[in-house]
C-alpha cells in the first residue's frame, strides 16, 4: 500500500470510482459483444453527454458552497429556444444569437444569485421557482413547437476535429496532435512537480520512480484514448463538444484549486461563519457561484441546440438530476466544502457509461432510471457512512489492511 500511496498520493478516495468506471467499461464491452469500446460509441458518448458534464462543473461549485441549483435544465432549454428564435425570427447572425444567449444566461444567474446572496433565500427554493418559471417560459415562448437551429451551430454541437496531413498515420491527425500535446503537458507537469518536491525536500531527495510510473501510465492511457477517437471512420475524430469540455475542465480545475476565488468557495462551504470572520465576502461568493452556474447552463443549452439541430419545448428536462448525480457520485459532500472538478468528471463519465452500456444491452429507460437512482443512493450512503464520527472510511479500512500486510 505504501507504494500505491507514493504513486497516487495520500488521497485515495477516488480510487473506488475510477475502478468502478473501468469495471463498467470492460464489463459492458464484453457483455455487448465488443460494442462499448469502439470509436463510434465513444464519440457519441462524449458528444451526447458533454452538455451534462458542463452543467456538472458549475453544479460542483454550487454544491461546494452548500447550495443546489434545480433550474439549470430549464435555463438551458430556455436559452436554447431564445437563441433559435432570435436567429429565425429576428434574423440575427448565429454568433450574435449565441452571444445573446450567453448574456441571457448571465442575467438569469444574476437573478438567481440575488435571491440567495442579498435576500437570503436558500438556493433550493429560489432555483425551484426558477425551474418552474423557465420551464413554463420555454413552452410559452415556443407555443410547444420546435424551432430549427442555425446550421453553423451544428459544428459546435456535433462536429469533429478536421482532417489534414499525411494519410500514413492511419488516424485523424488533429486528434493525433491533440494526444501528443496532452502527453507533452503530462510529462511537463509531472517533471515540474518532481522538481518542486525536490527543491522543498529536507534531507534525502524524493524518489523518482513514482513520477515515472505516473507519467508512463498516464501516457499509455492518453495514447489509447487518442487511438480510440482518431481511428474511427473517415470524417470523424475527437468531437468538438469534447474539446470544449476539456478546455472547461482545465480552466475550472485551475479556478477551484489555485485561485483566491476557489479557496473562498471551499471556505464558505466548509464553515460560512468562520469564512466571514476570516475576511471572505460570503455574499459575493454566493452570487458568483450562482451566476457562473447559469452561464454554463446557457453554454450547455447552445451546445445541445447544435447537436439536436432544433430547440424543443422539452429540452433540458431532468438535466439537473444528472448533473447533481455526477457531483455526488464524484464524492462531493452533501453539506458542502468537499469536491473536485476531476472527481466530478469521473462521476459524470460513470453515469454516461452506465447510460451507454445499458442502452447497448437493450435495457429500457425505466429500468435505467432505477439503476441510476440506486447508484446515486449508494454513493451518497458511502459518503454519509464515512463521515460518521468514529467510523473509519472504506478506503481507510482497505489501507489499514494493506498496511498490516506490509508489516
Amino acid at each position: 500500500m505504501k507504494y500505491l500511496k507514493q504513486v497516487l498520493g495520500n488521497d485515495l478516495r477516488q480510487i473506488p470510482m475510477v475502478l468502478a468506471l473501468l469495471v463498467l467499461l470492460i464489463g459492458f464491452h464484453i457483455i455487448s459483444g465488443g460494442r462499448m469500446l469502439t470509436s463510434s460509441n465513444m464519440q457519441n458518448l462524449i458528444s451526447g453527454n458533454a452538455y451534462v458534464l458542463i452543467l456538472a462543473i458549475g453544479m460542483l461549485m454550487v454544491i461546494v458552497i452548500g447550495q443546489i441549483d434545480l433550474s439549470v435544465g430549464s435555463v438551458a432549454g430556455f436559452v436554447a429556444m431564445v437563441v433559435a428564435m432570435s436567429a429565425r425570427d429576428l434574423h440575427l447572425p448565429w454568433y450574435l444569437a449565441v452571444l445573446l444567449g450567453f448574456a441571457l444566461g448571465l442575467a438569469i444567474g444574476a437573478w438567481q444569485g440575488f435571491w440567495l446572496s442579498k435576500m437570503g433565500i436558500p438556493g433550493f427554493i429560489s432555483t425551484l421557482a426558477g425551474m418552474m418559471i423557465f420551464r413554463g417560459a420555454v413552452i410559452w415562448l415556443s407555443g410547444s413547437i420546435s424551432v430549427p437551429a442555425p446550421k453553423e451551430l451544428q459544428f459546435f454541437g456535433a462536429g469533429y476535429l478536421p482532417e489534414w496531413g499525411p494519410a500514413w498515420t492511419n488516424m485523424n491527425n488533429s486528434t493525433l496532435l491533440l494526444g501528443l500535446v496532452a502527453i507533452g503537458l503530462l510529462v511537463w507537469s509531472q517533471l515540474s512537480a518532481y522538481q518542486k518536491a525536490k527543491r522543498g525536500a529536507v534531507g534525502a531527495n524524493p524518489a523518482l520512480w513514482p513520477t515515472l510510473v505516473r507519467t508512463i501510465g498516464g501516457g499509455v492511457v492518453i495514447a489509447y484514448v487518442t487511438w480510440l477517437f482518431g481511428s474511427g471512420r473517415p470524417g470523424t475524430s475527437f468531437p468538438i463538444p469534447g474539446l470544449v469540455l476539456v478546455a472547461l475542465i482545465v480552466i475550472y480545475h485551475i479556478v477551484t484549486e489555485r485561485t483566491r476565488f476557489g479557496r473562498h468557495l471551499y471556505a464558505v462551504g466548509g464553515n460560512k461563519q468562520a469564512a466571514a470572520l476570516s475576511g471572505v465576502n460570503v455574499s459575493r461568493t454566493y452570487f458568483a457561484a450562482m451566476a457562473n452556474m447559469s452561464f454554463l447552463a446557457a453554454l450547455a443549452g447552445v451546445m445541445f441546440l447544435g447537436r439536436a439541430t432544433a430547440a424543443g419545448p422539452g429540452d433540458g428536462t431532468n438535466w439537473e438530476l444528472d448533473a447533481i448525480s455526477a457531483v455526488f457520485i464524484g464524492g462531493a459532500a452533501v453539506s458542502g466544502g468537499v469536491g473536485t472538478i476531476m472527481a466530478t468528471m469521473v462521476g459524470g463519465v460513470l453515469i454516461a457509461v452506465l447510460n451507454s452500456g445499458l442502452m447497448l444491452m437493450g435495457v429500457g429507460a425505466d429500468k435505467t432510471q432505477v439503476i441510476k437512482g440506486l447508484v446515486l443512493l449508494l454513493a451518497v450512503a458511502i459518503d454519509a457512512l464515512n463521515k460518521q464520527q468514529g467510523r473509519p472510511s472504506i478506503i481507510g479500512k482497505i489501507m489499514e489492511s494493506f498496511q498490516k500486510k506490509d508489516k
